[in-house]
């Protein structure tokens, strides 16, 4: 049993990292990587679809991205996609590859965007934390119930900090990871 909640618990741990992962990918640093374009959705017939799954994002140098579709008519599709996320990135379309350069990042916008990573950072703490209260509140009704002694429980709620530490050091890993390459010139 206690073995469940510790890997239940590791899992939800692990979804909090993703979502940070994700959230700053979406912070977008100086140069060019084709994550930046993750969250972009194109109308392919009607349906909302990721733009990997209808053209290839390839990088063409430090500062510019190169869209191409694998459809020709879906160009206007993908150009309007990127026009419409809120990324803030004007894309170009020859007819063939559509090419977004990344503008230059004023130094007080590199502070807003370090800012919105620690808020990130924080919101994937925050739910790491949550996990491990809900961890030990299980652990807790598990003694409540007598399944356990109260020795196991101690062992349980350490390893369970233990955890936590471990994936809230990773989080910060993250955040100084990204404030670095935010704040790169």
């Amino acid at each position: 049993m206690i073995d469940d909640i510790k890997a239940d618990t590791e899992k939800k741990m692990k979804k909090s990292l993703e979502a940070l992962a994700s959230a700053f990918n979406k912070i977008r640093t100086g140069r060019a990587h084709p994550s930046i374009l993750d969250s972009v959705m194109v109308n392919y017939y009607g349906q909302d679809t990721p733009l990997k799954q209808v053209a290839s994002v390839n990088v063409e140098d430090n500062r510019t991205l190169a869209v191409s579709a694998w459809e020709r008519n879906l160009m206007p599709a993908i150009e309007k996609a990127i026009m419409a996320s809120d990324l803030g990135l004007n894309p170009s379309n020859n007819g063939d590859i559509i090419r977004i350069s990344m503008p230059m990042l004023t130094e007080e916008t590199r502070k807003d965007m370090v800012k919105q990573a620690r808020a990130d950072a924080e919101h994937g703490k925050v739910s790491v934390r949550n996990a491990r209260r809900d961890a030990n509140s299980d652990v807790k009704d598990l003694l409540k119930e007598k399944e356990i002694t109260e020795d196991d429980e101690r062992s349980a709620e350490s390893d369970i900090q233990k955890l936590t530490d471990r994936y809230i050091a990773e989080i910060d890993k993250m955040l100084k990871a990204k404030e670095e390459d935010l704040m790169e010139v």
